[in-house]
């Protein structure tokens, strides 16, 4: 069978269900498909999280620099972005169950192999080169997660459903987060560095099996009727259309751009906490390995509440408008992140600044990187959307690594950090994260 072959999308079932099983056995496999995907996405994330987690053991231990780890989270996302924008269109032709789980599991194997890496003597240039080269290749494999992901959405689900069902999807970068945060640093701070990357490692393989288990490709493979079908949904003219003069539809459309370099803004920041959050706790404000872990793993919780209920805000609460709780959640978010970056406090303080940061900001995550793509899009087209979307917000995230990497280490004097200007950096990205895109919403508006 050639590889083509294996991971093209898969053909619709020969022999139909009986009628009087197709509603029962929809939402079986609704169901089963959804929470299939929400699962192995949270364990692709703590397969990408790990990095974050054990930088300050490998600074501490002469592995890396700060500037060499910021060179090495530069290179995962630079790849990612790139992955993010060819596995994004790639995946609408996708069985997005055998695509899923090919990344993941290649994923997981990475974190093994640096994970075991730590118990072999070699040279520091040696390791910074095998890091940047792993890390690279984990950034290629982390950008099939997210496109099936969202994929499933469009091909399960109605579009009266389909923001709520996104918005407990989204969920999973912080709930994989949480994990890696909480149990991998508590693994990290108990054994080393290594076993960060080997726990990692059986939480990936775990994601494959779910992959392979629950996630159904389209419902019709499994002998069911379209989800338009099924659903009553009216079918637009440009549904008609094939995928690939969809793709090229949505790439003309300056509307997805709008979303797309406002989204840019949103990963700086976002990545900037999860990456550098720690380290900061740890050398800025004193806090242990644990501590700081625990700190930024608690608040990641928070997130996921953020990312339930923006749907809710957006849809019921605010009648259909997405600009007015981004617009207040992102003030929110902007005000604690400035009190957790230059306040000084406890380590409950923290956790509270920290946490309405995580709750206010995942809510304009979730709207803006998300719902606003998903309200634009055709359902053809999804995976497209988020290659657009995606390769502009990790090329950000990746000069947000290299950038924050050598601000940091430029202001280290006698061993002792100087947080001050990265911190600058990292608020005028918040501010931006949700002023652009109430700016131009007016312009998306006016696309569709």
């Amino acid at each position: 069978m050639s590889l083509f072959r294996h991971f093209r999308i898969s053909k619709p079932l020969a022999e139909k269900l009986p009628p009087e099983e197709i509603d029962g056995k929809y939402r079986r496999y609704r169901r089963s498909t959804f929470w299939g995907v929400t699962l192995a996405y949270t364990l692709y994330y703590v397969c990408r999280m790990t990095m974050g987690v054990v930088k300050q053991p490998l600074i501490d231990g002469g592995v890396l620099s700060a500037t060499q780890l910021g060179v090495v989270g530069s290179v995962f996302y630079f790849v990612y972005a790139a992955g993010k924008f060819t596995n994004g269109f790639i995946a609408d032709y996708c069985n997005i169950r055998r695509f899923m789980a090919a990344g993941l599991g290649i994923s997981a194997v990475v974190n093994l192999i640096l994970g075991l890496t730590g118990f072999i003597n070699v040279g520091s240039l040696a390791v910074f080169a095998f890091f940047v080269l792993l890390w690279g290749v984990n950034g290629w494999m982390q950008s099939m997660g997210s496109p099936p992901g969202t994929i499933s959405l469009s091909r399960w689900f109605p579009l009266a459903k389909r923001g709520t069902m996104y918005s407990i999807f989204s969920s999973t970068p912080s709930l994989g987060k949480a994990v890696s945060m909480i149990f991998t640093g508590f693994i990290v701070a108990a054994t080393g560095w290594q076993w960060g990357f080997l726990t990692a490692a059986l939480c990936g393989f775990a994601g494959v099996a779910v992959c392979i288990l629950f996630i159904s490709d389209t419902p019709e493979s499994r002998g069911l009727p379209s989800v338009q079908e099924l659903s009553g949904e009216k079918v637009r003219e440009i549904d008609r259309k094939p995928v690939k003069d969809i793709q090229k539809w949505v790439f003309r459309q300056p509307g997805i751009w709008v979303i797309a370099i406002s989204t840019a803004f949103l990963y700086i920041t976002q990545h900037a906490v999860s990456d550098w959050g720690v380290l900061f706790l740890q050398k800025q404000k004193d806090f242990s390995l644990e501590r700081a872990t625990q700190i930024i793993g608690i608040a990641e919780i928070f997130g996921v509440l953020g990312n339930l209920a923006a749907g809710w805000l957006s849809d019921r609460l605010f009648r259909g408008s997405r600009v007015k709780p981004v617009l207040i959640s992102g003030a929110m978010a902007l005000f604690s992140i400035g009190l957790f970056l230059f306040g000084g406090g406890g380590y409950w303080s923290n956790i509270a600044s920290v946490a309405v940061f995580s709750m206010s900001f995942s809510v304009v995550f979730c709207i803006v990187a998300g719902l606003m793509a998903l309200d634009f899009v055709p359902r053809k087209a999804t995976g497209a959307a988020l290659g657009i979307v995606g390769i502009s917000s990790y090329a950000a995230a990746g000069l947000q690594s290299v950038i924050s990497g050598l601000l940091i280490d430029s202001y280290v004097s006698d061993g002792v950090y100087d947080f001050g200007p990265v911190s600058v950096f990292w608020l005028i990205a918040c501010a931006l994260a949700f002023i652009l895109p109430v700016a131009g919403w007016r312009f998306l508006r006016a696309e569709e």
